[in-house]
């Protein structure tokens, strides 16, 4: 019987790297130029997850066990409420929080500050103006913006004037989240790092306005409700302790 049992589980690991290496020599030839970088069982049985980075970070997608078949989405539990595909990619693509050059960014504190989070923002992005309206509604919050004006890149001097402003936080917030952006009355001609932090933004794959970085160093693209957000926020600080 044990020696059944040891036969058993050396083939099964066996069929494991066969199945991998299946799926490797179909699929990654038709990802464009994509290299596989990880190949393991996804949360539904019978199905696999395959990892693959683009310019834009680490994608993933849902296979069979020989690559025949391709599923590409989100794989949601409806028991617990996930989407268990997002979490994956916000872990897959996380980084270090505190390498992230928080010396470039704008400051808005409120409250204690103990809630952290750090966002690529563009003023004149829709989604990142309705994501202004959540994180008002968050308290004891510090929030890093990184001024990263591409949907409107001609006003990008509107975002320098910002950090030529002497309350920095204020202009950012008269810019970004009232219900018109009123551009700051500053000079946008001193030493400012919107340029540096676009090219930060473009190392990061920040293709996408807003993209969030969680204290845990999750990252995330699009906004949230307040609820969902402060959750996030919650369980991220509990996860660096």
């Amino acid at each position: 019987m044990r020696t059944f049992l040891i036969l058993a589980l050396f083939l099964a690991a066996n069929s494991v790297h066969a199945n991998e290496a299946q799926i490797r020599k179909t699929l990654e030839p038709k990802l464009g130029g994509a290299k596989i970088e990880g190949v393991q069982p996804a949360p539904v049985q019978g199905l696999w997850e395959v990892r693959f980075r683009t310019d834009s970070g680490m994608r993933v997608l849902y296979t069979d066990a020989t690559g025949s078949y391709v599923i590409e989405g989100s794989i949601y539990d409806v028991r617990t409420n996930r989407d268990l595909t997002e979490e994956r990619l916000r872990k897959l693509n996380a980084v270090k929080f505190e390498s992230l050059p928080l010396d470039l960014a704008v400051k808005v504190q409120r409250g204690n500050g103990k809630r952290v989070l750090a966002m690529f923002s563009d003023p004149y992005c829709p989604a990142c103006r309705q994501f202004e309206r959540a994180l008002a509604q968050i308290d004891d919050i510090t929030v890093y913006v990184f001024m990263y004006p591409v949907i409107r890149p001609e006003n990008a001097d509107h975002s320098r004037a910002v950090w030529c402003s002497p309350d920095r936080a204020k202009a950012w917030l008269e810019l970004a989240a009232a219900p018109r952006p009123k551009v700051p009355e500053a000079s946008a001609g001193c030493a400012n790092p919107v340029d540096k932090v676009l090219e930060t933004g473009r190392k990061l794959g920040v293709n996408s306005t807003p993209t969030l970085f969680l204290a845990n160093g999750e990252r995330l693209s699009g906004g949230l409700a307040a609820g969902d957000l402060k959750d996030l926020l919650d369980r991220s600080a509990a996860a660096r302790r």
